[in-house]
């Protein structure tokens, strides 16, 4: 392993189909004005609303809300929060959903507090808070982003075509999550197999960096099969609860930071697909599937042996009689065969994207340093027009 790192993670997580029993001795920590955060009308379909609202109330808390936060949550709605939260003098911001409204809620909570415009200052500039920080709460309702114990949060704004993401330090992170995997089976399909792909291109983000002998890579490529395993069995029957359990719990650990301590990552497919997405507003985990094999076939060359060693222990493919490359493209045919296998988008053109759109998703394309190549603006182009 490389370097010099400190590890700490202070989310504490309730995990299992009894965990939201757990929410009332996490409340007792926490003042008497609670926020509720939620999406569109699911958590009220599902029951789990009123069982949530019914522990406050019975803990005596006084309840505010922000509905209706989008599948990718936009400035507007970030300031709607804060006028909301600030209203109602919020103590506890409690998020119940996806990854988006738990990277909602975090975005909100250095937002309550602070006296200039939140996109300008963590978007733009990308300061670090400096103003009190209203803690954060998560509820699961999706596996994915790994929302639930890290400091990310990704926001959108349409009218500037940029989506971007803030990783926030340890102040940030939720306090407490809870995650049954339950709540996760009221999902389209479509949406179980965006998350599915989510978790998966986390994971190489940081697997595809560096050369080094790393612990860190030896846990992704346990995380990684385990998922392809859990993904087959989910896409036949969403309801095996083993299947979607070990996809949430997965998720968790593929962005708590865990497997990036000791390493370089890379991060490229998630600033691709999150320029697309600032302009088709598509599922964030669409946008990486379409995006993903054009930029791993294109920077392949100059990170062979990671890729080969890819296709030998996460794919399973003998390296007798192949060269390096020759294993290292057959473990990215392999990586393709399953992502069409479970269903995913494989092309941005699916997800709304036109031509003339590249130039600008190439503008707003963030370019990083921790991957096998540096890519200029001209190969970003290249990479998204492969991916149409």
């Amino acid at each position: 392993m490389l370097g010099n790192f400190c590890y700490h993670n202070p989310t504490k997580l309730y995990f299992g189909e009894d965990s939201l029993g757990f929410l009332k001795d996490e409340l007792k920590n926490y003042g008497s004005n609670v926020l509720l955060v939620y999406g569109g009308g699911s958590v009220k379909k599902s029951g789990l609303y009123d069982k949530i609202v019914k522990i406050l109330k019975d803990n005596g808390k006084n309840i505010a809300e922000v509905a209706g936060v989008m599948p990718n949550p936009t400035v507007e709605k970030l300031r709607e929060g804060v006028k909301i939260a600030r209203e109602n003098k919020s103590e506890l911001i409690l998020a119940v959903g996806g990854g988006s409204v738990c990277d909602y809620s975090k975005a909100l909570s250095v937002s309550v507090h602070c006296d200039d415009d939140p996109w300008d200052k963590y978007y733009i500039r990308f300061e670090d808070p400096d103003c009190e920080i209203v803690p954060v709460g998560c509820i699961l309702t999706m596996a994915g982003t790994g929302s639930e114990m890290n400091g990310g949060a990704v926001i959108t704004n349409h009218e500037q075509h940029l989506k971007i993401g803030h990783v926030f330090g340890d102040d940030v992170m939720p306090k407490f999550s809870i995650l049954d995997p339950r709540y996760t089976m009221t999902l389209p399909k479509y949406q179980m197999v965006a998350g599915i792909y989510d978790i998966m291109n986390h994971i190489c983000e940081q697997y595809f960096s560096g050369e080094d002998d790393n612990t860190s890579d030896y846990i992704s490529e346990g995380l990684m099969r385990g998922l392809i395993h859990a993904s087959r069995i989910a896409v036949k029957d969403p309801q095996d609860y083993e299947a979607r359990s070990n996809i949430m719990w997965t998720a968790t650990w593929a962005l708590n930071t865990l497997v990036s301590r000791g390493k370089s990552t890379d991060w490229m497919v998630h600033m691709l697909g999150q320029s697309a997405g600032a302009y088709t507003d598509a599922t964030h985990g669409m946008t990486l599937a379409a995006v993903s094999l054009p930029y791993y076939r294109y920077i392949m060359p100059y990170g062979v042996k990671k890729f080969a060693r890819f296709a030998k222990e996460v794919w399973g493919i003998s390296a007798e009689g192949r060269t390096d490359e020759q294993l290292a493209q057959e473990g990215l045919n392999a990586m393709e065969s399953w992502m069409k296998e479970i269903g995913l988008v494989m092309k941005l053109s699916e997800l709304g994207a036109t031509d003339d759109m590249i130039e600008g998703i190439a503008d707003g394309t963030i370019i990083l340093t921790g991957g096998y190549k540096v890519l200029d603006r001209d190969e970003v182009i290249k990479i998204l027009k492969a991916s149409m």
